[in-house]
């Protein structure tokens, strides 16, 4: 077998109806003959949506293929035992032109009970942000089901759901079970578990270029959604230029942000897990065993575990999203 090393893989483009242009005109990554973009699937073990190595001697290969091969090498021992040959994170770049429908995820127990899947949680990071955006993200006040029902049906949803002014930089944590959507206007970054299972609760009566309005997901949000109200729903860090800035830990997922502006070394020996960085601003190359990989805006890196040590050569200055798992 061929040794394991930084990998980048190639970009998945999904059309939207709600999507538009930045994934282009922001990320510099062209989506073809696309009339929009909505997402892009980075570094996915999506079934329906498996990713594919772009370059170096493991071209061609998808994301399931390397876990079959390399196991614990890829992922780390405790990731492999807990996962198996799925890979757990889904890592996407979103441009909404339009608001996203209002929805919400599953979590764990309800996603395999439904759909033999595992939950949604997820977390937001705001690159881009056009005067004015907003975001919804949970409930502006306690409410009971009925409560909630009562609001639905008379066409009222939007009246008890938390709206945000939102501005670049930002950070929004989603639990699985918390409703939310994203807002016209925003470019984000978001870090997922791998799942698939949306629950659309209200579209603002949106149809298709056919005339069709799409599928919502009433009765199977109930069971998902989390009522309760929480007094803060954006996450609160403080920035810190050269340091390793921790954003979000949770059991899916730990992320860091690091806004560099110089070149440093990573050592991950003590850490049983691959590592995920997405670049949301500047460019840098990966060092490793005496070769380059240069990674630059809008751009994924996986480090599988067996590369536990590297060095981030800059001369402009970077901005990262460092994930793994504890």
């Amino acid at each position: 077998m061929s040794s394991l090393y930084p990998l980048k893989f190639k970009t998945i483009y999904k059309d939207k109806i709600w999507g538009g242009q930045k994934i282009k005109t922001y990320l510099h990554k062209d989506f073809g003959n696309l009339p929009n973009c909505g997402e892009t699937w980075e570094i996915s073990g999506v079934k329906s949506d498996v990713s594919v190595v772009a370059d170096g001697e493991l071209a061609g290969q998808s994301l399931a293929d390397l876990l079959e091969q390399y196991k614990d090498e890829l992922v780390g021992q405790k990731v492999y035992d807990h996962f198996g040959n799925i890979f757990p994170l889904l890592i996407k770049f979103i441009d909404a032109n339009e608001d996203l429908s209002i929805q919400v995820h599953p979590d764990d127990e309800l996603g395999k009970e439904r759909h033999d899947s595992f939950g949604k949680t997820e977390m937001w990071y705001v690159i881009e942000a056009d005067p004015g955006s907003t975001l919804i993200s949970g409930f502006n006040k306690e409410l009971t089901e009925e409560e909630y029902l009562d609001k639905f049906n008379s066409g009222r949803l939007t009246d008890i759901l938390n709206k945000e002014n939102v501005k670049a930089d930002d950070v929004y944590f989603l639990p699985a079970g918390r409703v939310h959507t994203i807002g016209k206007g925003l470019l984000i970054a978001e870090i997922q578990q791998t799942s698939d299972i949306t629950y659309r609760i209200y579209d603002f009566d949106r149809v298709d270029d056919k005339g069709n309005k799409r599928e919502l997901h009433t009765e199977e949000a109930l069971d998902a959604i989390d009522f309760k109200h929480y007094p803060e729903y954006k996450t609160r860090y403080t920035p810190a230029k050269d340091e390793t800035v921790e954003l979000v830990s949770c059991p899916y997922f730990t992320t860091n942000l690091l806004d560099f502006t110089k070149s440093t070394a990573k050592d991950y020996s003590n850490l049983d897990s691959f590592v995920i960085y997405v670049c949301v601003a500047g460019e840098f190359t990966v060092k490793h065993n005496g070769t380059g990989y240069p990674v630059k805006m809008g751009d994924c890196i996986l480090l599988p575990k067996s590369v536990d040590k590297v060095e981030l050569e800059t001369t402009s200055g970077f901005k990262i999203l460092e994930s793994f798992i504890e």
